[in-house]
C-alpha cells in the first residue's frame, strides 16, 4: 500500500494511523478489517495459496493489517505482531544473538526486560552488562568485542530517563552492533527511533498502542528487509504470534493514538508541575520539566513528553505505599498507557524482579500512568492522596 496522497506527498501520522493497512474488505466493503478467527485456509490445489495464507501461525489477514499499520507508523519496512511485548523481545534476542554474544542494557529498564536477560537469556550463554544509556560515553565504555546489541528505553521505565537515540545509534554503527529502542512509553506518535538511526523498535502494544487496558500484545518494527525476513522466520518457528482478535483490538486502539497521546501529555504536564510544587514530594521525574536532565534531548527527538510521571515521596517507602493506597481516581495497578489513570509502587510491583541489582529502583518511588480524564479531577485525587 502506498502511504502517499495522489499528489505524491507523504500522509501524516494521524492519517496513517487510521488508513495504513486498513483497506476496505474486498468482499463486503467493510471499512474495518475483519477478524479472521481461523486457523487454516483452503488451498486451490497443492501449494495454491490464496494471498499467501496457509496457516494462521505463519500469517493471518487481521494480523497482516496490524503489521502493515505498525510498519507505516514507525517509518519501517516490516512490522511483526506478537502475543506480548516480552514475546517480541524474546524473538528478537534469539534472532540476533548466539552464545558468547554480549548486550549492553540500560541501568533503568522495565523489570520484565531485565528478568529476560538475567534469568533466561543468560542461561543460554548470552552475556550482558549495564550502562547509563543517557550518557553516550558510558555506552561506549560498556562495549565489548562481542557486543551485538545495545538496548535502550527512552523514556525509561520507571525513572523517565532520556537517551539521545541518534548519538547512541552512531556508537552502535561504529561498533557493528544493532541499536534496539523500546518505544513503548513514547509511542510512534511522539517518537520514531528508526528515523534517528535505530535498527529495531520494540513495543508492548498492551500499553499506548492498544490504549484501553483490554489487550496484551507486542511488536517489532525494522527498516532492514533482510532483518525483517529473519525475524519473520523466527516468529513463525517459535510461534508467539498475536491472535486475530488481539490484533484487531490493537488496531482499534491505534486509530485514536494521536488524540489520546495529546491528552496524556497535556495532563501529565499539569500533574508534574503540581507535584514539583508539593511539599511532600522530594523529586519529580518527567522529561517535560525544564529541570529534567534529558529535557533538551527529549524536546529534540519527541513531539511531546508523554503520559508517564514518577516521583519520590518524603517519608520513605511506607509513605510512598500509603500514597498509592489512598488514591481513588488513580487505580492501583500494574501496566500503563490506558485511558484510565493508574498508580503503582515500582519497587514492590513492576520492578520487584530488579531488587538487589543495578536496576533496583528507589523504595520511595511512585509511578503514575496519567490517563485522559479531567485533569482537575486527577489533581484533586493526587492532592488528597499525598495528604
Amino acid at each position: 500500500m502506498s502511504h502517499q496522497h495522489p499528489e505524491g506527498h507523504p500522509q501524516s501520522f494521524e492519517t496513517l494511523a487510521i488508513h495504513a493497512g486498513q483497506e476496505a474488505d474486498s468482499l463486503t466493503g467493510a471499512v474495518v478489517p475483519p477478524i479472521y478467527q481461523v486457523s487454516t485456509y483452503k488451498q486451490d490445489g497443492v501449494g495454491g495459496l490464496r494471498g499467501g495464507y496457509e496457516y494462521s501461525r505463519s500469517a493471518n489477514p487481521t494480523r497482516t493489517a496490524l503489521e502493515e499499520n505498525l510498519a507505516a507508523l514507525e517509518g519501517g519496512r516490516r512490522g511483526l505482531a506478537f502475543a506480548s511485548g516480552l514475546a517480541a523481545e524474546d524473538c528478537l534476542l534469539r534472532t540476533l544473538l548466539v552464545p558468547g554474544d554480549h548486550v549492553v542494557i540500560p541501568d533503568d529498564a522495565y523489570g520484565g526486560t531485565f528478568r529476560l536477560f538475567a534469568k533466561v537469556v543468560e542461561r543460554w550463554g548470552v552475556e550482558w552488562s549495564v550502562a547509563d544509556t543517557s550518557d553516550p560515553a558510558a555506552v561506549r565504555a560498556a562495549l565489548r568485542p562481542r557486543t551485538k546489541v545495545i538496548w535502550v528505553e527512552t523514556p525509561s521505565n520507571p525513572l523517565l530517563g532520556i537517551t539521545d537515540i541518534a548519538a547512541v545509534a552512531d556508537i552502535a554503527r561504529t561498533a557493528g552492533a544493532r541499536l534496539v529502542v523500546d518505544n513503548t512509553f513514547a509511542s510512534p506518535y511522539l517518537q520514531q527511533p528508526l528515523a534517528l538511526g535505530a535498527d529495531v523498535v520494540v513495543h508492548s502494544t498492551t500499553k499506548y498502542m492498544g490504549g484501553h487496558s483490554d489487550v496484551v500484545g507486542g511488536a517489532l518494527v525494522v527498516s532492514d528487509t533482510g532483518l525483517g525476513d529473519e525475524l519473520a522466520f523466527h516468529q513463525n518457528a517459535m510461534g508467539a504470534i498475536a491472535g486475530p482478535f488481539d490484533a484487531w483490538l490493537v488496531m482499534r486502539g491505534i486509530k485514536t493514538l494521536a488524540v489520546r497521546m495529546d491528552r496524556h501529555s497535556a495532563n501529565a504536564t499539569r500533574i508534574a508541575e503540581m507535584l514539583t510544587a508539593h511539599p511532600k514530594v522530594t523529586r519529580v521525574y518527567y522529561p517535560g520539566l525544564p529541570e529534567h536532565a534529558g529535557h533538551e534531548i527529549a524536546a529534540k527527538q519527541m513531539r511531546a513528553f508523554g503520559g508517564m510521571v514518577s516521583f519520590q515521596v518524603a517519608g520513605g517507602e511506607e509513605a510512598a505505599v500509603e500514597v498509592c493506597d489512598r488514591a481513588r481516581l488513580f487505580t492501583l495497578g500494574e501496566s500503563l498507557g490506558g485511558v484510565e489513570s493508574l498508580i503503582e509502587h515500582p519497587g514492590r510491583m513492576t520492578h520487584a524482579s530488579a531488587a538487589g541489582s543495578a536496576l533496583e529502583v528507589p523504595a520511595d518511588l511512585v509511578r503514575l500512568s496519567v490517563g485522559i480524564e479531567s485533569v482537575d479531577d486527577l489533581l484533586m485525587d493526587l492532592s488528597q492522596a499525598l495528604g
